[in-house]
């Protein structure tokens, strides 16, 4: 009997462990020179949550910029190179000396506009698609017409990347984002308040590497819950 009730519980354990795992949000506010943010960072994501959540808590990207802004596909932070780079620096080399793991959960966690993702090296050198500790990307991408979506998702098929599920056309063909990105890079949150100013970030003007040419700095970032 005892026996019974030891594994009862530890089957409990398990299931219940799994839920609050999967329930494990945070709530992030990003405060910069072209505004503020929120985010909710994904439990299903929990390496790239409590990483961010440990650098927030280091102020670690305080005063970083947002050093590579592409209109109509993302805004990328997070190089601590950035906080004293002078203008012109090209940037994008500098964080942490490990990675995190990929997570990635398709459909669920997709690359949809306002999709907070993590970037990384190339897969020359990162097979295994491992993020960076600190560099993020704030998605923005396109709303595509179904048309786009399908011959898409038959290219993506013909590369070897896979067709795009009901759930992807559905939310690329509504709210938009950068499909061919997704199980390519982990996506760990969005934002919830505050996606135009992304898009203000994302219409400023840049120079050949992609740099805005005024400065868009992060002011700070805190864990509010």
């Amino acid at each position: 009997m005892k026996k019974m009730v030891s594994m009862l519980l530890f089957a409990a354990a398990i299931l219940f462990g799994g839920c609050a795992q999967k329930q494990g949000t945070a709530k992030v506010i990003m405060e910069t020179t072209a505004g503020t943010m929120e985010f909710v960072l994904y439990g299903e994501t929990p390496k790239h949550r409590d990483n961010f959540i440990k650098l927030a808590g280091e102020q670690y990207f305080d005063s970083l910029l947002f050093h590579r802004v592409i209109k109509d596909f993302m805004i990328q932070g997070g190089d601590p190179d950035s906080k004293y780079a002078e203008a012109g620096v090209r940037l994008g080399e500098g964080g942490p000396d490990y990675r995190l793991d990929a997570e990635f959960k398709i459909p669920q966690l997709l690359h949809k506009r306002g999709a907070l993702a993590a970037a990384r090296e190339g897969d020359a050198v990162n097979p295994m698609k491992r993020s960076s500790a600190s560099q993020f990307y704030i998605v923005w991408g396109k709303i595509y017409t179904p048309e786009e979506v399908e011959f898409m998702s038959k290219k993506m098929k013909e590369i070897g990347l896979g067709e795009l599920s009901p759930e992807q056309k559905e939310l690329y063909t509504t709210v938009g984002g950068t499909p061919f990105l997704d199980g390519q890079y982990t996506v760990f949150g969005e934002i919830t308040k505050g996606l135009e100013v992304v898009d203000k970030i994302q219409n400023v003007a840049t120079d050949a590497n992609d740099r805005p040419l005024e400065d868009v700095r992060i002011l700070s970032v805190k864990i509010i819950e």
